[in-house]
Parts: C-alpha cells; structure tokens; sequence
C-alpha cells in the first residue's frame, strides 16, 4: 500500500543507480572506493544504531562486536564496530552493506541491499531488500560516528 503524507520519498531516483550499478559491476578498485548515497539524503545515526543493536532487524551483533555495553553475546565471527568510522569511508561502508561480495565473495555477511543472484532466498523474500535505501543510509550515519 502506497504511503501517504508529506514525507519525502527515501527511494533512489532510477537515474541515480547507473554510477551505483556501475562501480558495482566495476569490482576491484573501483569497488573499494566505495558508492554514493542511495537516496541523495543523509541517514539518522540513532535510527541506524537501532538497527545495527537490533537483532532481529539488522543482525550485525550475530557476527560483529562493538560499542554496545547493553547488548550482551556480541559476535567474533567479523571484525569489531569498534572505531569503523575511521577505518573505512562513507562510501566504502555503504558498499559494504550493499554487496560486501564484491569485495569478497567468500563473505558470509548478507547483502543488505541486493536482490540478484541470491541464493538460499525463500520465496517470501525473493525480489525484496533485507533493508530500505534508507535504512541503509542510517546504518552508514551510524557507523561514521563510531570513530574510536
């Protein structure tokens, strides 16, 4: 059902995905340079916190460790949150949640953002995101604040 209201729009205009879809396709050194925004408007950092301590939403503290003294049983199986805003980019962190296989594809992080060529999908989630355009850039306003 379409949303109502005045709220801007947090889905990405379709021109805007061609310089997307072509680092993506690029891969190697393109690929780590990162991609743009997915919706051309900045995240919410608590928003994203919300999703990244969330379990059953983002899933982040099944594999990774961080700033989240509340939160107990964090993950070791990724590297630690912890001071990830300065060790990557805006752009390197969003292409990360986006499709992390193109800059590993032995990763077993999922593709946040991806809907092709997935594999073990049930069909209940066949052609959908596991996160919107702007969760996405929540997560990655989140994660930029975590600079130590």
């Amino acid at each position: 059902m379409p949303r109502t209201g005045s709220a801007p729009s947090r889905r990405m205009p379709l021109a805007r995905w061609a310089p997307v879809l072509a680092l993506l396709l690029a891969g190697g050194a393109a690929a780590e340079e990162g991609i743009p925004s997915l919706t051309g408007q900045p995240g919410d950092a608590a928003r994203g916190r919300a999703i990244v301590a969330t379990r059953q939403r983002g899933l982040c503290l099944l594999c990774h460790a961080g700033p989240f003294p509340e939160e107990r049983f964090q993950g070791d199986l990724a590297p630690s949150l912890a001071g990830v805003g300065t060790r990557l980019t805006e752009g390197q962190l969003r292409l990360r949640l986006v499709d992390g296989r193109r800059l590993n594809p032995e990763t077993i992080m999922p593709s946040y953002y991806r809907t092709e060529g997935l594999v073990r999908v049930g069909p209940a989630w066949q052609g959908r995101t596991i996160l919107s355009a702007g969760e996405i850039e929540d997560v990655v306003a989140f994660l930029l604040t975590l600079r130590d």
